[in-house]
C-alpha cells in the first residue's frame, strides 16, 4: 500500500521513538501535577470538544495575517501593514505556546504510529514557533528584512506540522469521538440482555445487543441505566473500569462518566456517552437505542 506524505516524513525521523520515550512520561507527570482542573482544562472537557484543534487556528490564522501584511508592507512601505504584520505575529506566538501545552496533553497517552506522528507534529510547530519568536526579535532589531525571511521559514514548518496534525485527526482517529456512530448501533425494539438477577447492586455487566456493546448498572438508587459500554477517548472497555458511586472510570486513561445518561465528568474524554433505553419485563433487563 502506497504511504501517504505524513508517514513518509515519519520514517524520515528514525529517532522520533527515542524522543518520545525521553518525554511522554515528563508530560503525563506535568499534566497530572496540575491535577484534575488542569487536566480537563487542558483536555478540553470543560468546553465538550477538545481543546487544541481550537487552538490551534490562532497561529495558523494569525501568522497567515502576518504573511499578508508583511507583503504589503514590502510593496507599499506602509507603516500601518508594518505594525500589523508584527502585532500579528505576536499574537501567534502567543496562541501558539497555548496550542502547544494542550497539544502536549493529547499527545500525551499516544503509542506506536499515532505517537511517533504526534511527535514528528510537535517537532515541525514548536521549529515554526520558534522562528516566528526569532523573526519578533529580529524586527525589534531593526533586522526587518532578515525577521520576514526567518518567519517565512517558520511558517513553512509551521505548514508541514499542520498537515501531520490533519492527518492524526482523520488518519490516527486522534481525538475523534469513537462513539460517533455508536448511537445508531442497537435495537430499534425492546430486547432482554439480561435476567435482573445477574444484575447485583453495585455491580456492572456489558452486554451486546443487536451488535451494541452496552454497559449496564444499577444506580444507588435502584434505578437501571445502559451506556455504552466502549469509551469514546480510545475505545477502553469501561466494564473493567472502576466503579465510584454512580460512575465509571476508564481503565485506560481515567475518563470518568456518569452511568445514568453517559456525561462526561473527568476527561480526556470530551464527547458523552451513548446511552440507551432500559425496562424490566418478566425479570428480565430488556434495552434499546435511545432516541428512537
Amino acid at each position: 500500500m502506497a504511504k501517504t506524505i505524513g508517514e513518509r516524513i515519519v520514517e524520515a525521523m528514525p529517532y522520533l521513538d527515542e524522543v518520545s520515550e525521553a518525554v511522554q512520561p515528563r508530560v503525563r507527570e506535568a499534566v497530572e501535577a496540575g491535577g484534575t482542573a488542569v487536566r480537563n482544562l487542558l483536555d478540553g472537557t470543560w468546553m465538550e470538544v477538545p481543546l487544541h484543534p481550537v487552538l490551534t487556528d490562532v497561529p495558523v490564522g494569525s501568522w497567515t495575517s502576518a504573511l499578508v501584511f508583511d507583503g504589503l508592507d514590502a510593496l507599499s512601505g506602509s507603516r500601518a501593514a508594518r505594525n500589523a504584520a508584527d502585532a500579528s505575529l505576536a499574537f501567534g506566538v502567543l496562541g501558539g505556546l497555548a496550542a502547544a501545552a494542550a497539544g502536549l496533553s493529547d499527545w500525551r497517552y499516544l503509542t506506536g504510529d499515532s505517537r511517533r506522528m504526534g511527535a514528528a507534529h510537535g517537532l515541525f510547530n514548536a521549529a515554526g514557533l520558534a522562528l516566528a519568536a526569532a523573526s519578533l526579535g529580529l524586527r525589534a532589531a531593526g533586522r526587518r528584512n532578515a525577521g520576514r525571511a526567518v518567519f517565512l521559514a517558520g511558517y513553512a514548518l509551521a505548514g508541514v506540522g499542520a498537515h501531520l496534525g490533519g492527518e492524526l485527526s482523520y488518519g490516527h482517529g486522534l481525538r475523534v469521538n469513537r462513539n460517533a456512530l455508536r448511537g445508531q448501533e442497537g435495537p430499534r425494539e425492546f430486547v432482554p440482555v439480561l435476567r435482573e438477577s445477574e444484575l447485583p447492586a453495585g455491580g456492572m455487566r456489558r452486554v451486546s445487543a443487536d451488535g451494541a456493546e452496552v454497559l449496564l448498572a444499577r444506580s444507588s438508587g435502584g434505578e437501571i441505566c445502559a451506556i455504552s459500554a466502549v469509551c469514546g477517548h480510545l475505545g477502553g472497555a469501561l466494564e473493567e473500569g472502576r466503579r465510584e458511586g454512580d460512575t465509571v472510570v476508564c481503565p485506560l486513561h481515567g475518563s470518568r462518566f456518569e452511568l445514568c445518561g453517559g456525561k462526561v465528568l473527568d476527561g480526556p474524554a470530551v464527547f458523552p456517552q451513548p446511552r440507551y433505553e432500559v425496562r424490566v419485563r418478566e425479570g428480565s433487563i430488556e434495552v434499546r437505542s435511545a432516541g428512537i
